[in-house]
């Protein structure tokens, strides 16, 4: 009799948080099957360093209410839903380091995220975005944004406050011209620039003196940028499939690069399917070792 009484007691409990949580938002099937009548906090993941909480692949179209109440998550990912809209509500989750927002439907993000001070990692890759807000560039802590494959054109110039970052991908969007912005970023050791729409390199990126990786594939680049030369850190440097003919005498200063690289994930120099003068095709066939060895007699001769 007692037993059966405990039960009742317990569902009447998680009937009546069920109830509490419905009078905020009403509960698409997916909340119902991911709740059941638990306390969302029991679905937190508590690691060595972070407590995370992931959404993935869960078809949302809305982001659960309940979520704004779990200030304590630091790593949350929403990715691969059908999210329209970021609430101003995430601005409540001030401990967040780790957002994952990739692959989303998202337009744009709210002026909140400026709250989240803790921000160390942001994912908005795979969504719609047409802008981002200046106010991202008040999460100073901020050391790896990925951008790629939306349909940005510019960003912020508020950004070269982001004086930690140190990783950034803008690939597959629609920037004619590296943002001025970006040439502030003293710290970026990488940087994707690939498949936009990009015809040259301001000769501003000699100020990235930390860069180790810079991707400028596919675009419709004319010129190897002379100066670029002079980022004596690069261990990859990728101008694939662009419209270069000649390459500068100097290249040969990025000692760093180990090899002509013909697989994308290689570090090393990546110049493939540009129409090179004769005889750079040959050279660069030859091996880096080959190349950098023309390059620096016809400098010195």
């Amino acid at each position: 009799m007692g037993a059966r009484q405990s039960r009742a007691s317990s569902k009447d409990k998680g009937s009546k948080r069920m109830l509490l949580l419905g009078r905020r938002q009403k509960f698409s099937p997916w909340d119902d099957t991911l709740l059941s009548g638990k306390d969302p906090r029991s679905l937190l993941k508590r690691g060595m360093r972070h407590i995370s909480f992931s959404l993935v692949t869960k078809g949302m179209t809305d982001i659960p209410d309940f979520l704004w109440g779990l200030s304590e998550v630091q790593k949350l990912n929403l990715s691969h839903n059908q999210l329209r809209v970021l609430p101003p509500e995430v601005g409540k989750l001030t401990r967040i380091v780790v957002l994952n927002l990739c692959g989303n439907h998202l337009k744009s993000l709210p002026r909140e995220v400026s709250l989240l001070q803790s921000l160390k990692v942001l994912f908005v890759n795979m969504n719609r975005l047409t802008e981002v807000p200046a106010e991202l560039s008040l999460c100073r802590n901020l050391e790896v944004l990925s951008l790629s494959h939306n349909c940005l054109s510019q960003l912020p110039a508020s950004f070269a406050d982001l004086s930690r970052l140190r990783k950034l991908n803008l690939s597959n969007n629609y920037f004619a011209h590296i943002p001025i912005c970006v040439f502030s970023l003293k710290e970026l050791d990488f940087l994707h620039v690939g498949s936009n729409r990009l015809e040259n390199i301001a000769e501003s990126i000699q100020c990235l003196a930390s860069l180790q990786i810079f991707i400028a594939e596919s675009n419709n680049i004319h010129s190897f940028p002379r100066l670029l030369c002079l980022i004596a850190s690069l261990e990859l440097l990728n101008l694939n499939n662009n419209d270069i003919q000649t390459l500068p005498d100097e290249l040969y200063l990025l000692c760093r690069l180990a090899r002509i690289a013909w697989n994308p994930m290689d570090k090393g120099l990546h110049i493939s399917h540009n129409p090179l003068a004769k005889p750079l095709p040959e050279l660069v066939e030859g091996g880096l070792e080959m190349l950098f060895s023309y390059l620096k007699d016809k400098k010195h001769n």
